[in-house]
């Protein structure tokens, strides 16, 4: 099974249809044939998106609470090392790569599971590069 670490960036743009496009409905079919790992502020950031999205009108409560039972069914796995790391190795990559805490825990889990990372995010796809880690890229045939 393949397993690679997926962030929030691919995660909101399964649910806005302006952001999506082929390389996240790319990671998004690959949950067929495996599985995303995610560090555990992954929920509360997926949470936070769903309900700026509602104060903003871009979308109903409805269509929240639809799409988060979406992704409960979807085979993905909250890293639970997440908070335990947070003080040590990810506060270190955030500031090596100049990245938020919240991107260098992606990174760590990553590098951690020695995992390619699913990601929209320039910046955190730049410092994965540089740290040594692959970017998720479906295997097409």
């Amino acid at each position: 099974m393949n397993s690679f670490v997926l962030d929030t960036s691919v995660t909101a743009s399964w649910f806005f249809e302006d952001e999506g496009g082929e390389y996240a409905t790319s990671v998004l079919e690959s949950l067929n044939e495996g599985e995303a790992v995610v560090p555990a502020l992954w929920p509360l950031e997926v949470a936070n998106v769903l309900v700026v999205a509602e104060r903003r009108e871009r979308c109903s409560e409805a269509e929240a609470v639809r799409f988060i039972e979406l992704l409960e069914d979807l085979p993905i796995t909250i890293d639970e090392d997440t908070a335990e790391r947070a003080l040590h190795a990810t506060h270190q990559l955030a500031r090596e790569y100049g990245l938020t805490a919240y991107d260098a825990a992606y990174l760590e889990l990553a590098m951690r599971l020695g995992a390619p990372l699913a990601t929209k995010d320039k910046q955190l796809a730049e410092a994965a590069q540089k740290a040594g880690v692959s970017l998720y890229r479906r295997n097409v045939m």
